[in-house]
């Protein structure tokens, strides 16, 4: 199974230059646009119908899928099916692999170090369920905790918040980058790369220190800069 993050772009350039003013590598030109930070590979794709979410690759999606339908809707696509969660990220199961090869490696973007999709879901226990169809299994966290966190077997996480547990903008669905107390310096190179911050945090600091941002792509995609 093979994960591509899928941020939708009116405008393909002026996406593309987002990512590579932090040091995103274009790995695909053209057909489809992806670029990379050596863990996540995301593709800019300028269809009018696409929308944010995550391709999941894998050969055979039909066992699965019935399972699928017994917790959420699920569309036929002409290159596998499409369904979401209760955060209404899109999620699409494509059949077969990737055009190009998603190889990872270590992060090289100026965010740092890469941690998975974040989700807001009204329904943390059907997200659950949803994403288990997928071959997600528990990794940390908890229901009662309004933290649930969720890993496939090549590494790729996401974590459900539930509603009012995150005392910050939240954007579905946003990508997550830990920083293990060393955030300011990747700060002011988001700041010193010309992009705009969604929100500068200071919840979490004692002393009244941003020490978290968030950016967003021109598509919409979320960025949590955060210096957990």
């Amino acid at each position: 199974m093979q994960i591509l993050i899928q941020s939708p772009a009116a405008k393909p350039s002026q996406s593309l230059s987002f990512y590579e003013s932090l040091n995103f590598k274009v790995i695909s030109n053209e057909n489809p646009v992806i670029v990379s930070d050596g863990q996540v590979h995301i593709e800019i794709n300028p269809k009018k119908f696409v929308r944010a979410g995550i391709k999941v690759f894998k050969e055979n999606w039909k066992k699965d899928v019935e399972l699928l339908k017994t917790f959420t809707k699920v569309h036929k696509t002409d290159s596998g099916f499409l369904c979401s969660d209760p955060s209404n990220c899109w999620i699409y199961l494509e059949e077969g692999t990737p055009s190009v090869e998603l190889t990872k490696m270590e992060c090289f973007s100026s965010l740092g170090n890469f941690a998975g999709m974040s989700l807001e879901s009204m329904d943390i226990q059907k997200s659950i369920d949803i994403w288990a169809c997928l071959g997600f299994e528990h990794s940390m966290g908890a229901i009662e905790n309004g933290w649930y966190a969720m890993t496939e077997k090549n590494g790729f996480g996401v974590s459900f918040m539930t509603p009012n547990s995150c005392p910050h903008q939240f954007y579905n669905p946003s990508l997550t980058y830990f920083n293990g107390g060393k955030n300011l310096p990747v700060i002011d190179k988001i700041k010193l790369a010309g992009i705009p911050i969604a929100e500068e945090i200071s919840t979490f600091n004692k002393e009244g220190i941003v020490d978290n941002v968030i950016v967003k792509d021109p598509g919409g995609y979320g960025f949590f800069i955060f210096n957990d």
